[in-house]
């Protein structure tokens, strides 16, 4: 039986199947389209996946599933409006001539849309609730026989947060916390304030929290939340404008914190800086807080978890490190996008009440390699059609050869395997070098990526080093757990050296023997690589090993910024000749920048990709 899960028309859609039950294929539209976030109806994802199931043309899936009750989250606008009239004239007068023509017609409009793939459109769609989308994307795939589930976001139809309890192949929403009061979005609020993009820039603010220092810690929580012991609070709506208007924060907020938000763009101040910091504390008190709750009304051993906010990696250091439970397990795919594998998972175990296998020790995400693959023939017939220069290295050259480059200082795009489903790039798709190298965070920030300097990269670890590097004493596969770098391998600080002024002051300073992979507070954001999740790219890392004694290199998603992360080879190839980068590796293709033709590009592709 094959069941169909589509995610779209908010943010990041996405689609994913399911055949008898095992998780075959799942994938972002944003990768096939190049459009970062692309709420579109996910038109190439559907066929990616009918595809990988084996579905001919013609025929369709055994059930579609959409992630959410659509018809809840007008309710929930239209009982807004009503709420704070005769404020917010304009967002309404925006929003609903949209949902009157379009939104409130989900189902035929998905009907349609499978028509467009080449499959007939199915009797029914099943549409389960935001929220057990994600609980469900949390706990059917994770190891856990039995967990408590939790899942923060910004909104689904009504829940903002919600506490559900796993056992075996069923799962039940026991508590939920509604809108306006969110986790979610007091984050985005000040990412908004901050001068970043909401629902995207938030893992900028986390990235900005430890230049620094808990300023506005106290007046967060005097003025802006109200949060109980079981981590239930309430936002005073009297300083947010995502109510009653088409803003986040309103001018009783500027006030607060001392003006109007930073514009996109600008120099980074000591109070974004500040902001940033105090954000991120409230926001892991409260994490600590309901799961402490969590587990104390579900009594269970394990945690799993899923929404936005549970891709606050450092939140979930902290959380792992606290022992509330003895092991926590994250969807990787924790956003919307997660949404499209959830919701087909609920309808296969709690509506169809199909059996689930768990073991406590293995999940069932496949290492999140779950989107497109491309073959070595596939890829010489492209780069002999273009004249693009390649040297073919067998299987036993392919880690040797790739290890030495990385040695010698050169940034690396690596293509790979089975693209990731989820935001973070894991040896598929990824920019690679020598977390050695005192240069590389500033080279990859500025020359490859073209972002900004402070943003942190993450490390790339064989996991049996994992512990070697890093505080840590089990595996993060998903670079979704934040801990400190040993204390053995850094570099005291001077004084109070790192409450500058200026950003660009501190951020190139020598904090580690891995200093390219070190955060200014001394942490990282941990990718541990499994021998049997990815053979390759573990393979690479241990030659690299053997070349510097180091089992650990740089990785970064492979895309500049406001890209999405490259699908195809083309994808790969245009991203190297935009960039600085020195080699390209396709699979078995090892391609030199210096050795392609003249690259010339007609439009400007830096005012195509919308800043983040």
């Amino acid at each position: 039986m094959k069941v169909l899960g589509i995610s779209c028309y908010y943010h990041d859609s996405a689609a994913a199947i399911l055949v008898d039950g095992e998780i075959v294929a799942a994938a972002q539209e944003e990768r096939f389209t190049r459009k970062k976030h692309d709420p579109g109806f996910p038109h190439e994802a559907v066929k990616y996946c009918l595809a990988e199931a084996g579905i001919p043309p013609g025929q369709g899936p055994d059930a579609v599933v959409f992630y959410e009750k659509p018809l809840l989250t007008f309710h929930r606008l239209l009982e807004t409006y009503f709420a704070v009239a005769p404020k917010g004239l304009r967002s309404y007068l925006q929003a609903i001539p949209i949902w009157m023509t379009d939104k409130l017609w989900i189902e035929p409009n998905i009907k349609e849309s499978l028509e467009k793939c080449g499959i007939p459109a199915p009797e029914t769609i099943y549409f389960p609730e935001h929220h057990e989308s994600h609980a469900a994307s949390a706990f059917y795939p994770s190891p856990f026989q039995e967990a408590a589930v939790l899942t923060l976001d910004g909104v689904g139809e009504w829940a903002c947060a919600t506490l559900s309890v796993g056992e075996g192949n069923r799962l039940r929403i026991l508590e939920q916390q509604d809108f306006p009061h969110s986790l979610g979005l007091l984050y985005s609020a000040i990412t908004y304030f901050c001068g970043f993009k909401v629902n995207s820039g938030e893992y900028k603010l986390m990235g900005l929290a430890p230049y620094g220092k808990p300023t506005y810690v106290d007046t967060i929580w005097k003025h802006l939340v109200d949060c109980k012991a079981d981590g239930s609070f309430r936002l005073n709506m009297d300083y947010f404008g995502y109510l009653d208007g088409l803003v986040m924060t309103n001018d009783r907020f500027a006030g607060l914190f001392g003006g109007p938000a930073r514009n996109p763009e600008t120099r980074i101040t000591r109070r974004e800086m500040d902001l940033a910091r105090s954000v991120q504390d409230v926001t892991e008190e409260i994490v600590l807080r309901i799961a402490r709750h969590a587990r104390e009304i579900t009594g269970k051993r394990y945690l799993c978890m899923a929404g936005g906010v549970a891709l606050n990696c450092v939140a979930n250091g902290k959380l792992l490190r606290a022992g509330i439970f003895d092991d926590i397990w994250i969807q990787p795919a924790s956003g919307d996008a997660g949404g499209a594998l959830g919701c087909a998972l609920t309808v296969w175990h709690n509506t169809f009440g199909k059996e689930r296998t768990a073991d406590d020790k293995h999940d069932k995400m496949r290492g999140s390699y779950l989107g497109p693959r491309f073959d070595n023939e596939e890829i010489r017939a492209w780069l002999d059609a273009n004249g693009y220069k390649y040297r073919e290295l067998s299987d036993a050259e392919w880690a040797p050869e790739v290890a030495k480059i990385l040695a010698s200082e050169c940034v690396v795009g690596l293509l790979q395997g089975r693209m990731e489903y989820g935001p973070r790039a894991l040896g598929a798709r990824s920019i690679i070098g020598d977390a050695r190298s005192p240069k590389m965070q500033s080279v990859m920030n500025l020359k490859i990526k073209y972002r900004e300097s402070f943003r942190p990269f993450a490390p790339s670890v064989l996991e049996e080093r994992n512990s070697d590097f890093f505080e840590i004493d089990r595996p993060s596969p998903y670079m979704l757990l934040v801990a400190p770098v040993r204390k053995e391998r850094c570099i005291p600080l001077q004084g109070d050296e790192e409450q500058a002024e200026e950003l660009t002051e501190v951020v190139n300073r020598l904090r580690s023997d891995i200093p390219s992979v070190t955060h200014v507070d001394f942490s990282a954001r941990i990718q541990s690589v499994n021998r049997d999740t990815n053979p390759r790219y573990h393979a690479l890392i241990s030659e690299f090993e053997k070349l510097t004694g180091y089992g650990v290199v740089i990785n970064t998603s492979f895309n500049v910024r406001g890209e999405p992360i490259v699908c195809t080879p083309e994808d790969a190839f245009r991203c190297l000749m935009r960039t600085e980068m020195d080699y390209l590796v396709l699979e078995n293709f090892l391609l030199f920048k210096q050795d392609q033709p003249k690259w010339d590009e007609k439009d400007n592709w830096r005012e195509t990709f919308v800043l983040d």
